[in-house]
């Protein structure tokens, strides 16, 4: 089959689809959306070798057939790269095809110019245009999501840099994004296609696992759901139920932030009815109908009832979660949902479309998209500096799962987890959040710092002499309250900046001399300042003393020994006992790349580059760890392990300046590798471990803390290691020791 006959079948199969399915039949639309980009796209090719029209088609596939959307969609996803690859503008695409289709074809096109500055990141640049256009049509991001879809599953045609860049950016910002918006079953295809690629051997362990215990997984679905297959039918429920696995993304993910085995993930298999309910109006009270029947054939975890019914999550997900304990000793949570229910907790607000009904579930879950659409537009209006702080203000919005509280009128206000009673009065109010000096929760008094729990009742206290602070930004989780407290110090600064400026002026001309620029640079040098307001604000709050002695070194250049030498030591000589010995250390010669370095070549790391490169402490890698390099801002390498959180940020805002490393060290230096352990406490416990410890060879002991609590030890050891090899050797050996819980590697 020729290319040309592949893509009129992959076009066909994009029409079959949206004939089957409930939107109003506009062929004409499509089939001119298709010629227009079958002509435009004629001579390009994919990385893969095929047509680059494949790519248009399978995302408006997507599009249609795995989010529902219509020929409006269909027709955007077909021209989205319309505008970026070829010489077609804005204007044909809008006298051809309309206004609507035209904007969303803009929102999905990326941009080469700069929002935040010439130095911002292309991420960055483009997400906040598909933000912008978003807030104005939901569908620009849903397409979106579909294009990156796409683009993972055919990500093993990219070269190894792009693909950490890819990647990174995906589980970083689209992978939430889609779990924001309900789109449960592409969020999960994009974890999981991310983790494939970041940590391919982690990945296939869990694959092999996965696939080594599914017989055991079957059996026991068996044995679990034939009683209540029995309930059903006499209760004469039309239903279907299914066997939801976990995900490798999520189990590799609950591994590594619970710190535990594979083994001890007790919820890989879940279970989950689907149900058509008699009566449309009467499908929540069937929920609960099913719920009592099968608490009367199973004991439920009193703890873990989710009543996404009455109180759906804000991506619209409904349903009814209980956990059961089985025959055989073993916890296993059911899923209780309608029929139309699981199809918006698969395809999320793309669904809600199809559901126009106007219920008031249908009318909470719009509003809860449209309130958090606000707090994005609210951001946007007031852009953050620096690109990573835009992008890290949005994902606050992103990942956070939802609690209810309650007002002390007793409104119902959905707030992220982990939110505190600041982060509430900002959500009510700005004057609220600015003015706040406590909170009483549960009418018990607070601090502003507080955690919320779901079902609380919070009562906000105010103050007209209070003012925001600059450790506020510490405590608060959410973006918006983050994104006021952040305007207003900015807004202060200024304020404080120009105080500063005046009261440097003032002392100037006493000394018969100008404000300039020269003199700044003097003096912003001297103290080492990142910036001129920083200079200023330090005068004005009183942290920098303008005399003579100052006058003298900086400005004319006649310093003493003592403003010589206290120049050289910046922050340290205001700490009298730190000595000098200790000031003194290896200077390492980083290497610095030009503007010919290759990004897309291999850095290799060995012993005698090794001191060239910054091996920052968020991560602490060691040889044989999977790891990634990146150039930063002053064009050094820094050093990340792959699973890094830092590093995932990195690829999601910098992924321009991501370049694939390796290792290749013949194990004649040492590196720093720190071991926790937990464990029921015995006798013989620390003989056990130290003897680990002590048979392991080329491994020196750095630090060595362990206690104990009422029957139950923890340890941590600093190790000197030459590779990870021997620090995964070491902790298999202590998770074999009788009586220990966990061992991982911090």
């Amino acid at each position: 089959m020729t290319n040309q006959q592949n893509i009129e079948e992959a076009f066909n199969n994009l029409l079959e689809g949206y004939l089957n399915s409930n939107h109003r039949k506009k062929i004409d639309v499509i089939q001119k959306a298709y010629n227009f980009a079958l002509h435009a796209h004629q001579d390009e090719i994919r990385p893969s070798g095929e047509p680059y029209m494949a790519h248009p088609i399978a995302v408006a596939t997507i599009a249609s057939q795995e989010m529902g959307l219509g020929s409006t969609s269909i027709c955007a996803a077909l021209l989205h790269d319309v505008l970026e690859n070829t010489d077609y503008t804005i204007d044909d695409i809008r006298n051809i095809f309309g206004e609507k289709i035209a904007m969303i074809v803009d929102g999905l096109t990326k941009i080469a110019g700069g929002i935040f500055g010439d130095k911002a990141q292309t991420q960055a640049e483009n997400f906040k245009k598909l933000l912008l256009t978003m807030s104005e049509d939901i569908r620009v991001i849903l397409i979106k999501i579909c294009d990156r879809l796409d683009n993972m599953r055919h990500l093993d045609k990219q070269p190894e840099a792009k693909r950490y860049k890819i990647a990174g950016e995906t589980l970083y910002i689209y992978a939430p994004l889609a779990n924001r918006l309900g789109l449960n079953s592409i969020k999960t295809e994009l974890e999981d296609l991310s983790f494939k690629y970041e940590h391919p051997e982690e990945y296939t362990a869990i694959e092999k696992k996965l696939a080594h215990t599914r017989e055991q997984r079957e059996t026991l679905f068996d044995d679990f759901t034939t009683p209540i297959r029995n309930v059903l039918d006499e209760m004469g429920v039309d239903y279907d139920i299914k066997a939801r696995v976990k995900s490798p993304f999520s189990i590799w993910n609950k591994m590594q932030k619970k710190r535990v085995s594979f083994d001890e993930i007790y919820d890989i298999l879940a279970v989950r009815i689907v149900f058509r309910p008699k009566k449309e109006e009467e499908e929540v009270n069937e929920c609960f109908n099913i719920y009592v029947a099968l608490c009367k054939l199973y004991k439920s975890h009193p703890d873990r009832l989710r009543d996404w019914l009455s109180h759906p999550k804000a991506n619209g997900y409904q349903a009814l979660h209980v956990t059961l304990m089985s025959n055989r000793g073993q916890w296993i949570e059911v899923q209780i949902r309608s029929e139309k229910m699981d199809e918006i907790a698969e395809q999320g607000f793309a669904a809600h479309w199809k559901y126009k009904t106007g219920t008031d579930t249908e009318k909470v879950a719009e509003d809860e998209l449209n309130g958090w659409l606000q707090t994005i537009k609210e951001i946007l209006d007031d852009p953050q500096p620096d690109a990573m702080d835009f992008l890290d203000a949005i994902k606050l919005n992103l990942f956070a799962s939802e609690i209810f509280v309650f007002s002390p009128k007793g409104d119902i206000i959905t707030m992220p987890a982990g939110c505190t009673a600041l982060d509430f009065a900002f959500q009510i109010h700005t004057f609220l959040g600015t003015h706040c000096i406590g909170a009483k929760v549960n009418h018990k008094l607070v601090p502003l710092s507080h955690k919320l729990k779901g079902g609380d009742q919070v009562e906000i206290i105010t103050s007209s002499s209070q003012h925001v602070h600059h450790e506020w930004v510490n405590f608060v989780t959410t973006a918006k309250a983050k994104n006021k407290i952040q305007a207003l110090l900015r807004k202060r600064d200024r304020d404080d900046a120009k105080l500063g400026e005046d009261t440097l002026r003032t002392w100037l001309e006493h000394k018969d001399l100008t404000l300039t620029t020269s003199i700044l640079d003097k003096l912003t040098a001297y103290h080492q300042s990142k910036t001129h307001t920083r200079l200023l604000l330090d005068i004005a709050h009183g942290e920098l003393a303008l005399n003579d002695t100052l006058l003298n070194a900086v400005l004319y250049g006649k310093e003493t020994k003592e403003t010589a030498t206290n120049k050289h030591k910046g922050w340290r000589r205001f700490i009298p006992f730190v000595k000098e010995k200790g000031l003194k250390a290896k200077d390492k010669a980083l290497i610095i790349v030009g503007k010919d370095f290759d990004k897309s070549k291999t850095i290799t790391i060995n012993e005698d580059n090794i001191d060239g490169y910054i091996l920052p402490s968020c991560c602490r890698p060691i040889p044989g760890d999977n790891i990634l390099a990146y150039v930063n801002k002053h064009n050094q390498i820094e050093i990340h392990q792959r699973s890094c959180s830092e590093a995932q940020r990195l690829q999601s805002s910098f992924g321009t300046n991501i370049v694939p490393a390796k290792w290749d060290m013949a194990g004649s230096l040492t590196f720093k590798a720190s071991i926790e352990m937990r464990g029921i406490d015995r006798k013989g416990m620390t003989k056990d471990v130290s003897t680990v410890i002590y048979d392991a060879f080329d491994v020196n002991i750095k630090s060595f803390v362990m206690t104990t609590d009422d029957g139950i030890f923890n340890c941590r050891i600093e190790l000197l290691v030459t590779d990870n090899v021997i620090t995964e050797r070491i902790i298999k050996k202590l998770y074999a020791i009788n009586g220990m819980q966990s061992v991982h590697r911090m």
